[in-house]
């Protein structure tokens, strides 16, 4: 289970924001878990609402009003919170809808006709903001942006990370700069600035990687590009000087990370600032008039999703040391078990970051590995805990999903294996699975395709027996940034944008169904598959995706009658495909060892 964290030292800290709240003339307030850039994972600095509520995952939003407390999540991490919650004030509260302000509907069905609700404008976004506000008023509610009550209350707070950032060489990068700076003023309307907020779009405009967040390789910064400046706002300290005077040549000037307001403030008055209303913050849009602010269409996202040639030819090296790494957790785990030992999750997640670090190039992880045995399989982002952690024997299933972050590339695999007799039941789940990674996999479709589209491909299976799985099918994945990137992705939620973007060639993204049994197992399946062209005829473009990655998806759980012909076809391909990636890589008794788990099915 999830380490459950002490709770019974938040109560003065709920009394302290409770009294903070009244002094405000606020009935309720709102702890988010962005930063004010609006990424998914943030650094220690900006985790307010798991300093407040305990609870560790990386997605959920906190209302404290002056008689209750309650954290909305989604099913990814029902488990892990109600483990975490546990003897604490706050109250779990499970989203029906991934990803969607359901507590401003509770907001609204429990404060009275005139109350106020406060919250972080620097960490609520433009379009937030206004949907929030709409939902409010309904009700006749007030939303105020003006009250940061958590700065004065978080006496420890961690200050801003200080690590230096560094330059990814343009063997990695594929594109100079000055390139890429180009490429976004040809979008960008005359005489108009830009302003980037997205952390991962900076370091890639720039060439630049930082260590400011846990497994993401970013710096905490903003950048102000005009049609003959470029002005990057960053603590100066952590920008070396040889890199310095390398982006001075490119034109672009530091500045401090605060200078962002006054930088806005004086902006040419007749200069609009283009704008994405999801990424800008609050507190930076009221900084201006209305009028100067200009919406714009993402310059910068689309760009970055697709890779370019020495990018897709960096990203098979990755993906080579990756399996090989891999292969030294999975024969080592088998070879401890054989002895009779009984390593924990949190030894094996360990572990495979020690494999991980004897390839070259090896940065850390993309993210902390999920190592689930057994019943905490079933627990989608289930961390294990050194002192908490399940050992792992030589019965049962075991789920591993893990990524690590190289110079050539990110990757994120998971693999379910079975470490002993399963049952037919278990087998069932386990073939349905497979089926619907296949059928996403092999799927060709027209140019203009998005993953709402495609997502019924990798449960339809699943649906077939009645059954379904509760996340996201797959996400896009950058080029040594972030595990979890846009514009892309394949999603059964109409409603997001990821979800209403075309895929189109050179889009890495992840295909990764499952299926959950609470307290017996989890399964999942996940390669990173490119988007590449298959064919063009008289109705247009079609499509199609090649795996990335390169492990063997384990035979031995599969119901082979559940395969078609076809699908058994797929599954040779691809592990002919991993036999011949791989071998050249590994010595006799690995080479054995792949051979073994490739074979014909």
């Amino acid at each position: 289970m999830p380490k459950k964290t002490s709770n019974s030292s938040k109560a003065p800290v709920l009394g302290g924001l409770r009294q903070a709240m009244q002094e405000n003339g606020l009935d309720a307030y709102i702890i988010p878990s962005q930063d004010p850039h609006q990424s998914e994972y943030v650094a220690d600095h900006w985790q307010a609402r798991r300093w407040l509520t305990g609870f560790t995952g990386s997605a959920g939003t906190a209302v404290v009003t002056a008689s209750t407390a309650h954290l909305w999540t989604d099913s990814r991490y029902f488990i892990q919170a109600e483990a975490q919650l546990a003897g604490s004030e706050f109250e779990l509260q499970k989203l029906t809808v991934p990803y969607t302000a359901e507590h401003l509907e509770w907001l609204c069905e429990h404060l009275p006709s005139g109350a106020a609700v406060g919250c972080d404008a620097r960490l609520f976004t433009v379009s937030q903001a206004r949907s929030a506000r709409r939902k409010l008023a309904e009700k006749h509610i007030e939303l105020s942006f003006s009250n940061y009550l958590i700065d004065d209350l978080w006496a420890d707070r961690p200050p801003l990370p200080g690590d230096e950032v560094f330059e990814l060489e343009q063997k990695y990068a594929g594109q100079t700069r000055a390139d890429k700076l180009n490429a976004v003023r040809s979008k960008m309307k005359e005489g108009s600035c830009y302003l980037v907020t997205a952390l991962d779009e900076i370091a890639w405009l720039l060439n630049i990687r930082g260590n400011d967040v846990e497994c993401n390789p970013v710096a905490i910064s903003y950048f102000l590009l005009g049609p003959e400046s470029a002005q990057w706002f960053i603590d100066p300290g952590k920008v070396p000087d040889r890199l310095k005077q390398s982006l001075e040549q490119d034109g672009i000037s530091i500045n401090p990370y605060a200078g962002i307001a006054e930088a806005l403030r004086h902006a040419g008055a007749n200069q609009k600032i283009g704008y994405q209303p999801e990424a800008l913050s609050v507190f930076l849009y009221e900084l201006l008039e209305a009028a100067r602010w200009m919406k714009t269409p993402n310059l910068i996202a689309p760009l970055k999703a697709v890779r370019n040639t020495i990018e897709k030819e960096n990203l098979k090296l990755a993906m080579r040391k990756d399996g090989v790494a891999l292969l030294h957790l999975y024969r080592w785990l088998e070879d401890a078990l054989d002895k009779g030992a009984s390593p924990t999750e949190f030894e094996l997640g360990e572990k495979l970051a020690g494999f991980r670090a004897e390839q070259e190039g090896y940065f850390g992880e993309s993210f902390p590995a999920i190592v689930g045995y057994t019943g905490n399989g079933a627990i989608v982002h289930y961390r294990a805990e050194a002192d908490t952690a399940a050992r792992i024997r030589p019965e049962g299933i075991l789920l591993l999903d893990s990524g690590g972050q190289y110079r050539e590339g990110t990757t994120d695999i998971t693999r379910t294996v079975a470490l002993g007799p399963v049952s037919e039941k278990v087998k069932d789940h386990y073939t349905r699975v497979l089926k619907g990674h296949i059928g996403l996999s092999s799927a060709i479709f027209p140019e203009g395709t998005t993953g709402v589209q495609l997502d019924i491909l990798a449960r339809q299976h699943l649906w077939a027996a009645g059954l379904n799985y509760g996340h996201g099918t797959g996400h896009g994945v950058g080029h040594f940034l972030n595990v979890h990137e846009g514009p892309q992705g394949i999603t059964p939620n109409p409603r997001t944008s990821r979800g209403q973007t075309p895929i189109v060639p050179g889009m890495l993204t992840s295909n990764e169904p499952g299926f959950y049994k609470a307290d017996e197992y989890g399964i999942r399946i996940e390669n990173l598959d490119l988007c590449v062209e298959k064919m063009e005829t008289d109705t247009g473009k079609f499509y199609t995706f090649e795996p990335q990655t390169l492990f063997p998806i384990a035979t031995d759980l599969i119901l082979l009658p559940l395969l078609s012909t076809e699908e058994r076809q797929w599954l040779n391909e691809y592990h002919a495909r991993v036999l011949k990636e791989l071998s050249p890589l590994l010595n006799s008794a690995e080479q054995a060892w792949l051979e073994k788990k490739c074979r014909q099915v």
